[in-house]
């Protein structure tokens, strides 16, 4: 798993990075110039803002209030309903990309639409900028509500959803301002913060050791002429999802390592690799800039990590072992751009995953379940898991579920139902996942629902 060695790593790091953690946030993402009185309602240099105006929707027969905008840099939406119930949520978008334009979105999977009939208003950011950079969206979410509660009125709860990146913008949220939010849904979110570096950097340097080919740090051509032939070597290049098994006693150890890596034995992984195979050798590559996302370098370790299973190839033995370019960055308290998740909640938690999910692997629950426990924070995280690859895959069915859960929580107190995301023989027996996937969408043939057996 994931988090086996994450405190070790972190107290050994911590030992060469005491003296620059000191430095605080100077090894987060620079400010962008801005002039001493700019009032924050114009993008950064270098960015655009895309927030093309949004159709109100009618709840209850009344019509909802959009207002659209621009705030500390970052564009926003704020939609309110005529029947609002006092309470706000947050929307947390995810990845962007590098590029210039920012853009902010409405909540996905129909919960739109349910928060409004319910009587919440929402409120979403762009963040003031766009790659990998979670202080931007703590700072701009939290930034938007304060906004919200200047010039609409302060909500009587703040709750805050999500997905992907959201979700370790979520997690971080919780714990930058612990007496802040009642609430959090983060749906397949980064919970497990630099350990989805970590992983990444395992798949490609395990796949370098098993075939030969040794490219790390990557070179310009690693995606033109290292990789065809490291899936030539494993029996990779002609393995795609539900079709026959073409790996090789290589290709089938790595498979069974990365299986091992994004959450252990669990129905749908061996279909779910061949989903993600060939992208998790493009997320090694860089573009020469200097954010994580573009040199992940800078955080990704493979120090103390210990592969299973470790045949035919002795891989602890031969794999490369890369230390991260940036020790600090992996120990600082701080709020930098891929900053720490404790796993201290103070609010409940409801989080949503999918089982086969390897870009955000479905590790990241565990990872977060097993650091919510260490601080004794168990009670206040509930996790479910949905019977799909892709990432983010999930209905309007099951999305709804848990926000409707998560509402009854934060109102009665009533702790709803989830999955034992860290007890191996139940993650692993067949039907795990069913209890909260939707079977209308295996019905459907939805997505990659039918790589799953159906429950």
């Amino acid at each position: 798993m994931l988090t086996s060695t994450t405190r070790l790593t972190r107290r050994l790091l911590a030992v060469g990075a005491a003296l620059t953690v000191t430095i605080g946030l100077a090894g987060a993402a620079p400010a962008l110039a801005a002039d001493r009185d700019d009032d924050g309602s114009q993008p950064l240099p270098g960015y655009t803002i895309s927030n093309p105006p949004l159709a109100p929707l009618v709840v209850g027969g009344a019509t909802t209030t959009v207002r659209q905008g621009v705030h500390e840099h970052a564009g926003f939406i704020i939609e309110i309903p005529a029947g609002w119930n006092g309470d706000l949520v947050m929307w947390a978008h995810g990845y962007r990309g590098q590029g210039g334009v920012l853009s902010p979105e409405p909540p996905g999977f129909g919960l739109r639409q349910r928060m409004l009939e319910q009587g919440y208003a929402w409120a979403a950011s762009s963040y003031d900028r766009n790659g990998y950079d979670i202080r931007s969206g703590v700072l701009g979410t939290r930034e938007l509500a304060d906004f919200f509660a200047d010039t609409v009125r302060k909500p009587k709860r703040v709750l805050i959803a999500g997905v992907s990146m959201g979700g370790h913008v979520i997690g971080r949220s919780l714990e930058q301002y612990p007496s802040y939010y009642d609430g959090a849904l983060p749906m397949c979110g980064v919970l497990g913060d630099q350990a989805l570096f970590d992983f990444f950097l395992d798949y490609n340097l395990v796949a370098q050791a098993l075939a030969g080919v040794h490219a790390y740090p990557t070179p310009d051509d690693y995606l033109a002429n290292a990789v065809p032939r490291i899936q030539l070597a494993l029996g990779l290049a002609g393995l795609k999802p539900g079709g026959p098994d073409t790996t090789n006693d290589l290709g089938k150890q790595l498979r069974a390592i990365t299986v091992n890596r994004s959450g252990g034995a669990r129905p749908g992984a061996t279909a779910a690799f061949a989903v993600w195979k060939d992208f998790l050798f493009s997320i090694a590559t860089t573009n020469g800039g200097d954010s994580p996302a573009q040199r992940p370098g800078q955080l990704a370790t493979n120090l103390l990590t210990r592969y299973a299973p470790n045949s035919p190839v002795d891989v602890n033995a031969t794999v490369q072992r890369v230390a991260p370019e940036s020790p600090w960055q992996r120990v600082s308290p701080t709020l930098t751009e891929v900053p720490r998740i404790s796993g201290r909640p103070t609010v409940p938690v409801l989080t949503l995953h999918d089982l086969g999910d390897m870009f955000v692997p479905f590790a990241m629950e565990q990872a977060y379940a097993r650091d919510a426990a260490w601080h004794g924070r168990s009670r206040l995280v509930v996790q479910r898991a949905i019977r799909a690859a892709q990432h983010c895959e999930f209905s309007p069915a099951e999305a709804g579920a848990a926000w409707d859960d998560l509402v009854s929580w934060v109102r009665t107190g009533q702790r709803p139902a989830g999955d034992a995301v860290t007890e191996p023989e139940a993650v692993a027996a067949p039907d795990f996942g069913c209890r909260f996937s939707d079977p209308a969408a295996w019905a459907a043939g939805s997505g990659t629902r039918r790589l799953y057996a159906p429950c």
